[in-house]
C-alpha cells in the first residue's frame, strides 16, 4: 500500500484552509486522511487539468474546493483553499494554484 504525505504550499495556505466553515474543515480532515492512504480517488477528488486535482467539500455550511497537486510522486502538495460561490471552479482560483505549481517546478529545477 502506498502511503502519501500531504503539506501546504505555505503558511498562508494552510491558514486560509483551517479557516473554511468548521464542517468543511472536519470533511477535509477526513478526506486528507483517506488521501494518505490511497492518494486521489473520486467522489473525493477531481482531476481538473494542467496536473492540479480539487479535492470536494460539500456540506450544509456550502461548498469548499481544496487545489492540490502532486510532488516527487508521494507527496500531496495543497496549494488554494477557499469557498465555492459558483458552479465552476472561478478562474482567478485556478490560476492561482496554477503559479503556486509552477513556482514548486521551479524549486524543483
Amino acid at each position: 500500500m502506498r502511503n502519501y504525505k500531504i503539506e501546504f504550499f505555505n503558511e498562508k495556505v494552510a491558514e486560509e484552509t483551517y479557516s473554511l466553515p468548521p464542517k468543511a474543515v472536519a470533511k477535509l480532515i477526513h478526506i486528507l486522511e483517506l488521501l494518505e492512504i490511497a492518494g486521489a480517488r473520486e467522489p473525493y477528488t477531481k482531476h481538473i487539468g494542467n496536473g492540479l486535482f480539487e479535492i470536494r467539500i460539500k456540506t450544509v455550511e456550502g461548498i469548499a474546493r481544496c487545489i492540490f497537486c502532486y510532488q516527487k510522486g508521494q507527496t500531496i502538495v495543497i496549494l488554494h483553499s477557499f469557498v465555492k460561490k459558483t458552479r465552476k471552479i472561478p478562474q482567478k482560483e485556478y490560476k492561482l494554484a496554477l503559479k503556486r505549481k509552477k513556482e514548486l517546478e521551479d524549486e524543483q529545477s
